[in-house]
């Protein structure tokens, strides 16, 4: 290896580098090889077309038909089964086996059609002598009842019919109007009014007023002159000096230091001080645990408690 190409420890991490396994073919790319080369050369198969199928046997690869079982014939699995039955019949000894009679049903209640026992005589149907039938009698006879609504029919009830009494046209007059006199003459006095009745107002109107309004006082003399509205000229600006107020500015005057006079105590008749009514005070306020026990402890079970808490 030449001095100046790199070793293969260097390029690749190995000692040496492995042969590449080839048989000596040249390289040839995979863009350019030609696909299905022989498809070019010598004669190909050429198909003969699409058969149709029919009734002949046209369009299959055999020339005649071949059954799936050859020469099998006809079987019908009835008889086959008959004849089963008859050959293992022949291989019974003696006559076939015939089951018993089903049971017998009875006719109805009573019946001992189909029992074990004969009918009993406490139980049958046979009559017991009796004395023979008489007749009680006839009973009452009355006479058939009367036809009739009842409206408007005498003598159709058990008793007898009503009188006629006289209804006079204006009964209920009469009648409405004793009372009305009866009630009257136990009256006492007069009838009683609630001082219920709706107002306007829940007092009397405070703006009646009942006395006679005094007379009417006419205005004497001339009216004064109206003058007309003028308004004032406009404020003064203040420019450093007292030019904008209404008063000249004040000189200084000397405030000597007097002694302020105390105003006389105010006392009342009895030579006592007025004092005036203090606000409210406050008041001690009991603990929620108190207001347990005082709820939870009474006289009549303090002995038996033994606990007060609510834990």
């Amino acid at each position: 290896m030449p001095s100046e190409m790199k070793t293969d420890m260097e390029r690749i991490g190995l000692f040496s580098e492995p042969t590449y396994i080839t048989i000596g073919d040249k390289y040839m790319s995979p863009y350019n090889r030609p696909f299905n080369a022989a498809a070019s050369k010598n004669k190909q198969m050429l198909p003969g077309g699409l058969k149709v199928r029919s009734a002949l046997q046209e369009g299959y690869f055999d020339s005649q038909f071949k059954r799936v079982f050859e020469k099998e014939a006809y079987s019908d699995p009835v008889k086959l089964r008959r004849q089963f039955k008859m050959q293992q019949s022949k291989k019974n000894i003696g006559k076939p086996f015939l089951p018993s009679n089903g049971e017998k049903k009875p006719s109805g209640t009573g019946s001992y059609y189909g029992t074990f026992s004969a009918p009993i005589e406490a139980m049958s149907a046979l009559q017991v002598p009796k004395t023979p039938y008489k007749s009680p009698g006839k009973n009452v006879l009355t006479n058939p009842p009367k036809h009739g609504t009842g409206y408007g029919y005498h003598n159709l009830t058990l008793s007898k019919p009503y009188p006629y009494t006289a209804d006079p046209y204006d009964r209920e007059k009469q009648m409405r109007k004793t009372n009305n006199s009866s009630h009257r003459n136990l009256l006492k006095g007069g009838a009683f009014f609630l001082n219920l009745h709706p107002k306007d107002l829940f007092d009397s109107n405070p703006y009646k007023f009942d006395k006679p309004l005094p007379p009417v006082k006419k205005s004497g003399g001339k009216k004064p002159a109206v003058i007309p509205f003028k308004p004032s000229s406009p404020a003064k600006k203040i420019g450093g000096m007292k030019a904008g107020t209404f008063e000249v500015y004040p000189s200084h005057s000397a405030d000597p230091f007097t002694v302020k006079t105390t105003k006389a105590i105010t006392k009342n008749k009895e030579g006592r001080v007025f004092q005036p009514s203090p606000g409210p005070k406050s008041r001690p306020v009991k603990s929620v645990v108190i207001a347990n026990i005082m709820k939870t402890v009474t006289p009549a079970n303090y002995m038996n408690l033994q606990s007060v808490m609510a834990y």
